[in-house]
């Protein structure tokens, strides 16, 4: 391994060997922003593979082989994702939780999916991944986490409901993730006949979104549908409230997040958004979360989806007795694994089945599900 790439990955590895991981050791690559506006998302994957590794570890491993985290940091950027995807390969690393973003996610999957290494992203959503995986042909493109077209149409019909009779505006940040998601819920709500206002993408990255506050208003919008991440989304909610102006802002999955707090401020309270059911009350989450208590870290966000995705790499690992990923690939699809967030198992695009959601609002800093 080069000095440089040793540098790199080992700084947050959990090799006992100053970040050289033995021969019969099983290396995983966490890819996700660790630096950059979503940083947050990616302490969560972070932390959540880590704690897995190190309770998998702690019984035996997976065949008597120690599990290694390898981190690799993305900034949630395409670009950067496929020269992080290239530097995996190019360490022989076989199996990959990540990327986050599904515009990172995307991208990447072509360079693992040639070299035969198996990804499972435990965030992204967008169909694009699975969808183009599976017309291609590759097998070892997979997440353990639910897509967008289920998300949007699950939010949908309640927003048609709550909702139906009020001026909606669906934006979105023209990323895989946020149009995608923006442009599901805006065909339900179109098929069930709710027609939005307003439809249109933001610059994500910029730090005054005044004007676009200013059409809002010049709408009479009174609810957003919003397809992004939490920090454009905070800081609008937090613009429009400097204006005197307030609309209900419903959105996705990524701001489960207390930076998103952080970022609206006052603003951000009511603020309602899906996310998948909410699994920490369970008997199968207990011992991972008493983990992230002693670590002293909330396990929000995704933080269990990543704890998850690396058990579930190790129990196909365990169950087709082998480390070839496209092998690996095809047991984890052929059964279910148990993990953190309980049974689960995918379909032939590497998908999960039957993703469950939650409608969840923030309230004193905090989220929870929204009361029916």
């Amino acid at each position: 391994m080069k000095i440089g790439s040793w540098i790199f990955a080992s700084a947050v590895t959990l090799a006992a060997e100053i970040g050289i991981a033995k021969a019969e050791d099983i290396t995983i690559a966490v890819a996700g922003p660790m630096t950059g506006p979503v940083a947050t998302i990616g302490e969560q994957i972070k932390r959540g593979a880590e704690l897995a590794a190190e309770a998998i570890n702690k019984s035996g491993g997976v065949d008597g082989k120690a599990l290694k985290i390898a981190i690799f940091d993305d900034a949630c950027e395409p670009k950067q994702a496929v020269a992080v995807a290239n530097r995996i390969v190019s360490e022989g690393i076989k199996f990959v939780n990540g990327h986050a973003c599904s515009g990172s996610s995307i991208p990447a999957a072509g360079v693992y999916a040639e070299a035969g290494v198996l990804m499972m992203s435990p965030a992204s959503s967008a169909p694009k991944l699975t969808d183009d995986a599976a017309e291609k042909g590759w097998t070892t493109i997979m997440r353990l986490y639910g897509r967008d077209d289920a998300q949007g149409k699950f939010i949908g019909p309640w927003i048609r409901e709550r909702f139906g009779s009020k001026r909606i505006a669906i934006l979105h940040d023209k990323s895989a993730y946020g149009k995608g998601l923006a442009d599901v819920v805006k065909s339900s709500l179109n098929k069930a006949g709710v027609q939005e206002v307003l439809y249109d993408g933001i610059n994500p990255g910029d730090k005054d979104y005044r004007a676009v506050i200013n059409r809002l208003r010049a709408e009479g919008v009174d609810v957003v549908y919003f397809g992004g991440y939490h920090t454009e989304a905070g800081l609008m909610k937090r613009q429009a409230a400097d204006q005197n102006y307030k609309f209900q802002l419903i959105t996705g999955d990524s701001i489960a997040t207390p930076e998103f707090t952080s970022v609206a401020g006052p603003a951000g309270e009511g603020t309602i958004f899906t996310f998948p059911s909410d699994n920490r009350d369970s008997e199968a989450a207990r011992k991972a979360l008493e983990q992230f208590q002693q670590a002293g870290f909330a396990p929000e966000g995704f933080s269990l989806f990543s704890y998850a995705t690396i058990q579930a790499i190790a129990a196909g690992i365990d169950e087709a007795n082998s480390t070839d990923p496209r092998v690996v690939a095809k047991a984890l699809r052929s059964g279910s694994v148990d993990t953190v967030l309980g049974p689960i198992s995918f379909d032939e695009k590497g998908d999960i089945k039957e993703p469950k959601y939650n409608i969840n609002v923030w309230k004193d800093g905090k989220y929870n599900k929204l009361a029916s």
